[in-house]
This record gives C-alpha cells, structure tokens and sequence, in this order.
C-alpha cells in the first residue's frame, strides 16, 4: 500500500469500489450551458439584400466573437448585438479591416469581464467607482445603416428599456426586428 492509501479516510482504502468519472473527453462543454438566460449575443450582416442572423454561442468571448464577425464579411459588414445580464448592451461591427466597438455603460466594466475585456481591446479607459454610467466607444458604429449615435445614445438613456429591447429596438431601425425577436423568441 502506498503513502496515499494510507492517508484515505476511512472506507475509501480500496479505490477499486469507487464509481468510474466519466473521462473529459465526455463531458460536453456547450457554452450556452454556463449562460445566464438573459444574455444574448447575434450576429447579423447583409447579403444579397436581406439581413441574414444567427445566434452567437458565447456572449463572454469578445475575441471569438470578433473572429466569426470577420468569417461573415459582405459589403456592409457584420454586426454582433449582444446583452448580458440585463444590466448592458455590446455592440460589434467589423467593416473590412475596420473593427468598431460599443458598449452602453462603461461602468459595466467593473463588474463585468466582458466589458472590461472590450475596454481593453478598443483600448478604452477602465472607469473609476465613482464615474457616472455612460456609454462609451464608437458612437456613430451603425451611422452608415440608417442609425445614427443620437438614436443610439437615447436608447442607453431609456431607463425603461432592458438591454434586449434596446437591441431589438436597434435591429428594428436597421430593418431586421422581426428576424431578430424571431431568432431569440422575443
């Protein structure tokens, strides 16, 4: 018997009855498993002239998400509209080589990683405690579509409004709302 049975509270000395775990190859890492409900992450670009959508797996991965942006490039880009937590909105535009990024309240970064990580990557600065919540980033990110940073700033300031109604808001004004409440069941 080795040094480690031999520290083995009682009745788990023989190793052999304990049950079989399942290897890792096994387990299923599907990362809307780790998801909170009201979070949501799109993916929306234009061809052949109509909107095209599809659902976004992981909201938290800034990176990846910018990454399957690039994937769906057309003539006017791709675009992800993302809410978390029912607390903010992101959104995501890649245009070529160009990448844009908005996030509705700043102050989200201090308790969010993904906000904080979009701060970083737009090289934004990380606000201070006592900072007033405010959106930040590239206002005019949808102003070639139809929507200009005006719109888009009011919506942030609707204190009625969840982040998902304020993204369906924005997929309604650039003329894919019904596909997009569609898409998430809305």
């Amino acid at each position: 018997m080795s040094a480690f049975d031999e520290d083995l509270p009682e009745g788990l000395e023989d190793v052999d009855e304990m049950e079989e775990i399942e290897s890792f190859d096994e387990i299923k890492d599907d990362p809307r498993e780790f998801v909170n409900e009201a979070d949501i992450a799109v993916a929306a670009w234009h061809e052949d002239g109509r909107w095209t959508l599809a659902e976004l797996s992981d909201p938290y991965d800034i990176a990846q998400i910018i990454t399957r942006l690039k994937s769906q490039q057309t003539n006017g880009g791709s675009i992800a509209l993302i809410a978390i937590d029912e607390e903010f909105f992101i959104l995501i535009r890649v245009l070529g080589s160009h990448i844009s990024l908005f996030l509705s309240d700043a102050t989200a970064a201090l308790d969010y990683p993904v906000a904080e990580e979009l701060l970083e990557i737009a090289d934004l600065p990380i606000p201070e405690d006592d900072e007033e919540s405010g959106p930040t980033g590239h206002l005019e990110i949808l102003a070639d579509l139809g929507m200009n940073g005006m719109e888009i700033s009011a919506l942030c300031d609707d204190e009625e409004l969840f982040p998902d109604e304020q993204l369906e808001a924005i997929a309604s004004r650039l003329g894919f709302g019904e596909e997009f409440a569609e898409l998430l069941d809305l």
